[in-house]
């Protein structure tokens, strides 16, 4: 059985230390196994990244963004092998792997654009031969610790800006699925990236506590669940760290009576079911407005749920694989179990599904609650599985409370053909991304991504303009030549024109 090595100094390592099983979801196996980091790799690690900032920080920035452009072509040349690794590892499906993979190649592109990025401002004559400008520079040796769900795009939302704003990354992914983030690394290496300006390590919370601990990590980046985000926000800015963590989410869909049903219906079933609403962004409640709503809703969306193609993720033609893990699909089923105590109604139950082939593959069918009220757990809980909700209300204005009330406040959407009503709903909203008729609205790559409240921790989103700004410090340079042969006096007021 191969074994997933650590990434050091452009060097595939292995310590022989701790290990952890790496699954297939679709055939519930251990393919491959990862090593998991000691404090001294991690040590390693931050070593490497210390000696080859100093030469990558004073490297143009036009010759930085020429690594990128190389890395861009290579991500593209080699996205099938890259598909199939995420298939493998997380599940879902091959189609969805490469969309997954053409959203990180979006910030591959915008880092691209590093000398625009990082040019400054400039004013002359601010006050008598007197000119200041700023300038942005690299904070040094910078980490990213990432989730499962998302293996190739999420540490593409971090290290590429990172790296061409000038600094050194250690990037930690999830040992869940950890083959495909390394070899996008490598690949990474393989367009040109000295030695040492990003190294991966696979570990645990003693990796992950390792990086907080350390000094020389000025800054952490994260996406996960929001307990750990608020962990990593609280003991890394308490040790001087800039921290964005990104946290959970529970997203709302509402449905006016006057939306387009049918674009409602389809846009719902991807982004309740697709990748097996294994999404931070993923809609797990719709909101509908009115009863009439609400049953005509139903009505629509249970047949196609139970139309769903689900199977193994690398076949082709699916719309949904497995879980990532067996204890996932036991956390989604307990919920589900937790629902129908409760007293929702469960029109479509996803539980007990077979895949002929891969019958002990962590599978959950799509699953639809009806008459779920803000009391129950499947509520108020990320339940991360193909799960979705139906909450009925009166009025827009009871939806728009419902959504504002909830701890989370990552995503959510709306359908109407009303400019009014989506004008309101955008403006008093209490969410970061919000989308009309839009069921998913990840900003594109020149924007930034992060949600409000419990959902984000830190005054940076990430990637786009926030990102260029996180991985850089701002330097206020205020200079005077004096006229020869002058001379002034001494000065004890407050410097003012």
């Amino acid at each position: 059985m191969s074994v997933v090595q650590h990434l050091i100094n452009g060097e595939l390592v292995s310590k022989g230390g701790r290990t952890a099983e790496v699954f297939n979801p679709s055939i519930g196996q251990s393919t491959r196994k990862v090593e998991l980091a000691s404090r001294a790799t991690i040590q390693d690690a931050i070593d490497s990244a210390k000696a080859a900032f100093p030469a990558w920080r004073n490297t143009p920035p036009a010759k930085r963004a020429q690594v990128m452009f190389r890395f861009k072509q290579l991500l593209e040349q080699n996205e099938a092998r890259i598909a199939q690794l995420i298939s493998e590892e997380h599940g879902k499906t091959l189609e969805d792997a490469a969309g997954e993979l053409k959203r990180g190649i979006e910030n591959v592109e915008f880092a691209c654009a590093a000398p625009e990025l990082l040019k400054g401002e400039y004013s002359r004559n601010v006050g008598p031969n007197i000119d200041a400008w700023s300038d942005f520079q690299p904070l040094g040796v910078v980490a990213g610790i990432t989730p499962f769900n998302f293996p190739a795009m999420v540490p593409l939302w971090m290290y590429p800006l990172a790296i061409v704003c000038g600094n050194a990354f250690i990037l930690k992914p999830s040992e869940r699925d950890p083959s495909s983030t390394l070899y996008i690394a490598q690949l990474l290496h393989e367009a040109g990236l000295p030695k040492g300006i990003l190294n991966v390590v696979h570990g645990d919370k003693e990796a992950v506590d390792a990086l907080i601990e350390a000094p020389e990590v000025k800054a952490l980046s994260f996406v996960g669940s929001t307990p750990i985000a608020e962990y990593i926000y609280a003991e890394g800015t308490k040790r001087g760290k800039r921290v964005q963590a990104l946290g959970g989410a529970k997203n709302h869909a509402v449905l006016m009576p006057d939306a387009e049903l049918d674009n409602a219906v389809s846009a719902l079933m991807g982004a309740a079911y697709g990748s097996c609403g294994e999404r931070c962004m993923a809609i797990s409640v719709a909101v509908c407005v009115g009863d009439q709503v609400a049953d005509a809703l139903i009505a629509k969306l249970e047949p196609q749920i139970k139309a769903l193609k689900i199977g193994a993720g690398t076949s082709c033609g699916l719309d949904m694989g497995p879980l990532v893990t067996a204890a996932a699909r036991d956390k989604v089923v307990g919920y589900i179990d937790d629902g129908l105590a409760a007293g929702a109604q469960l029109v479509v139950d996803g539980r007990g599904l077979r895949v002929s082939g891969n019958e002990d593959g962590y599978f959950v069918g799509g699953t639809l609650f009806d008459r779920v009220t803000p009391d129950m757990r499947i509520y108020k809980e990320e339940i991360f599985g193909p799960v979705l909700c139906v909450v009925r209300v009166k009025s827009l204005e009871e939806a728009m409370q419902l959504i504002n009330d909830h701890e989370y406040g990552n995503g959510t959407c709306i359908f109407t053909r009303d400019g009014e009503a989506a004008r309101l709903f955008c403006d008093e909203i209490e969410v970061g991304m919000v989308g009309v008729n839009v069921p998913l609205p990840v900003p594109v790559s020149y924007h930034s991504f992060g949600g409000w409240k419990r959902s984000l921790f830190g005054d940076l989103h990430a990637y786009g303009p926030d990102g260029v700004r996180f991985y850089t410090r701002r330097k206020a340079i205020t200079q005077r030549w004096p006229q020869r042969k002058s001379h002034e006096a001494s000065q004890f007021a407050f410097p003012s024109l």
